[in-house]
């Protein structure tokens, strides 16, 4: 069979593998043919790039943790196991854990080991279907069908058979179900891949976002203790005389504010907290044993950037929307074989007795064939074939969003992590000459040589950049787990992954 990569419409006729010149049922039994159309992945979309203006070969640099430069490479193969980048183990143990036990995970497992059987079941369709049977009865007729005035006597008749049933697959109507069915199988085990690429990533967010709760509660519990120290000091200063009582309240509302900024992040360092005990299969009343802190996480300093024309091999989401447009496209062909004559041959061989079962003179067979063409259905097969040509194109336009949404994640990603660097740059930076100006301003307030509305600038200018940094580092993380999520993972490369029953 041989097509075009999409479905024929209108008057295009399937065309079909027979060998030219022989007859048509000499064609039929021995080669058989199969209506379109045949199916041809999509070729890779034409552009070199994910950005308009070309990558920098590294981002910019940064004292302190989490400022490394990171390196781009073009066409730099990525790990099964890229959480380890990030030199955790701590990270590696939860990963593994959530791979073992992840409920959703194993429902993907699962739901793949169906589709697989699915295919089995399917090529069933290709062998004859052989059946055996057997009856006995107690009967009593009227003698008056066969011309006998009298009364027949109560009969016994026994029935044993073994029937063939074979419906020749002309068209190849059967072969274009089990090829569906056989990209739904891979469908699913895509589905699956993204299942893995989804939770790596999900944990290593989440515990990337724990660290950052802890980094930015340690530095509020710093701030509220500097301000603790602060206010005891203006209560001191105030009893002798030496401060306005207008500073002490200042100072105390400052101090409460800062308190009133603890609650939330603990709400959501226990709430990341549960999430990552519900990616491992467990209960929130579980506790886990492994704790984050970004001290604990390396930055990965050479990052991996596909190739175009390699992305759309590696995303499990576009190789899933390809099996989904492979099944449409062979759904078209079982659609159009439903509209031909169908072919079947039969025969059965028994025995029937009113005695003995089986006797030389109790042995019945037939032998049969069938041709079914359908001529008036009210239109349901002419329909049927064109809502799944229309199911075809919904596909094939799914399967291109699916690619643009892939190239924009990672574009997205690559933009965000030149930004990322710059930030934690700036927030370093800052962070600082904030730490200076708090230290010169305390020095200062205490030598009266400056008013407390201006510690008090300082204080909350060294505060928010602290909380600042911390935000910039943990991003810079994040983000760096986006991009391996928007290359696709390096799920090739890992031997851990158990598909089916095999």
């Amino acid at each position: 069979m041989t097509s075009s990569t999409g479905p024929a419409r209108g008057s295009r006729t399937a065309r079909c593998r027979c060998t030219a010149g022989a007859a048509l049922s000499a064609a039929v039994l021995l080669a058989g043919c199969e209506v379109g159309p045949d199916f041809a992945p999509p070729a890779p979309p034409q552009v070199t790039g994910y950005t308009r203006e070309p990558l920098p070969g590294r981002t910019v640099a940064s004292d302190g943790h989490g400022g490394e430069a990171q390196r781009f490479v073009q066409a730099l193969d990525i790990p099964g196991q890229w959480w380890t980048l990030f030199h955790s183990p701590e990270l590696n143990a939860l990963v593994e854990r959530a791979l073992e036990s992840n409920p959703s995970l194993q429902a993907a497992q699962a739901t793949l080991r169906e589709a697989n059987e699915a295919v089995q079941a399917g090529e069933g369709a290709l062998f004859p279907t052989v059946s055996a049977g057997i009856s006995t009865a107690r009967e009593k007729i009227s003698g008056s069908q066969f011309g006998v005035a009298t009364a027949l006597p109560v009969f016994r008749l026994n029935n044993a058979t073994v029937s063939v049933t074979y419906l020749l697959d002309v068209w190849g109507g059967a072969r274009r179900q089990i090829e569906s069915l056989a990209a739904q199988a891979e469908y699913e085990r895509f589905e699956l891949e993204a299942s893995y690429l989804a939770l790596t990533s999900n944990v290593a967010t989440a515990a990337v976002e724990e660290a950052s709760l802890r980094a930015q509660i340690a530095a509020t519990q710093e701030i509220i203790d500097i301000e603790t120290q602060q206010l005891a000091g203006l209560k001191r200063q105030f009893a002798i005389g030496a401060a306005a009582n207008t500073a002490v309240l200042a100072q105390a509302a400052t101090l409460a504010q800062a308190r009133a900024q603890l609650p939330p992040l603990q709400k959501q360092l226990a709430q990341t907290r549960d999430q990552l005990t519900a990616y491992l299969g467990r209960f929130p009343s579980d506790e886990l044993a492994e704790a984050f802190d970004l001290a604990s996480l390396q930055l990965p300093e050479t990052l991996p950037v596909s190739l175009p024309s390699q992305l759309v091999e590696q995303r499990p989401d576009i190789l899933a929307a390809q099996a989904q447009l492979h099944a449409a496209s062979a759904e078209v062909g079982v659609a159009t074989a439903n509209m031909l004559p169908q072919l079947t041959l039969s025969a059965s061989y028994g025995s029937e007795a009113t005695a003995t079962l089986f006797t030389p003179g109790s042995a019945i067979w037939n032998l049969g064939a069938g041709l079914t063409q359908p001529l008036f259905e009210g239109g349901t097969l002419l329909h049927r074939r064109r809502a799944a040509l229309d199911a075809f194109d919904a596909a094939a336009a799914q399967y291109r969003y699916t690619v643009i949404t892939a190239f924009q994640n990672v574009a997205d990603a690559l933009r965000a992590l030149q930004s990322d660097a710059d930030a934690v740059a700036a927030a370093a930076a800052a962070e600082r000459a904030a730490a200076d100006s708090l230290a010169a301003s305390q020095r200062e307030f205490r030598a009266g040589a400056i008013s407390y509305l201006a510690l008090l600038d300082a204080q909350r200018t060294y505060q928010q950049a602290r909380i600042s940094l911390v935000q910039a580092q943990a991003i810079r993380y994040s983000d760096t787990v986006a991009l391996f999520q928007a290359v696709g993972g390096g799920w090739w490369n890992r031997n851990d992954v158990v598909n089916d029953r095999g």
